[in-house]
């Protein structure tokens, strides 16, 4: 996610879903995976911008989809992007009914990028937007797999009811 764009999206900290938070973390989940991350007011940016989509992932025990990211293959982004969904399924996002099995494993490996945010920098709010996220279905199914991926280690009760969704 490059630089204006997160910039654009974190904005939101002061006007939107995060409004009044000091910290948030941001992901879009469309063609690709970006992350923005937002504390002490403000937007993290080291050597390079945050490159949370490639962070590493556990695999589904019933996905056999290899991933499709050129340089990782199954990092988050090769496993959970808008085209990684298409090309396991073999059709769009949009296409997929809201009870397919497709969104369960989705939510797996969003959870897991959710939870390794909530434990590396403590966010007071974790922000989902993008293609993806349009999928109603999904916000609940992501909220549980970060519940079973924490297992009661965080006991901030505010991160879990703090797992939001932009339309748009």
């Amino acid at each position: 996610m490059g630089h204006g764009c997160k910039r654009s999206r974190i904005r939101r900290s002061d006007m939107g879903a995060a409004k009044g938070m000091d910290s948030c973390v941001y992901y879009t989940i469309r063609t690709g995976i970006g992350v923005g991350v937002y504390t002490e007011g403000k937007l993290v940016h080291g050597l390079v911008h945050p490159e949370g989509g490639h962070i590493l992932t556990r695999r589904h025990p019933e996905d056999g989809f290899e991933g499709l990211c050129p340089y990782h293959g199954d990092c988050l982004e090769g496993m959970a992007s808008g085209p990684a969904i298409e090309k396991r399924c073999n059709m769009k996002g949009s296409e997929i009914p809201a009870d397919h099995p497709a969104w369960a494993v989705q939510a797996f490996y969003i959870g897991q990028a959710v939870t390794t945010a909530i434990l590396m920098l403590s966010p007071k709010k974790v922000i989902l937007g993008g293609g993806v996220m349009q999928q109603k279905q999904l916000l609940p199914m992501i909220r549980t797999e970060v519940q079973r991926n924490l297992n009661g280690y965080v006991s901030a009760e505010d991160i879990l009811t703090n797992i939001d969704g932009i339309r748009g």
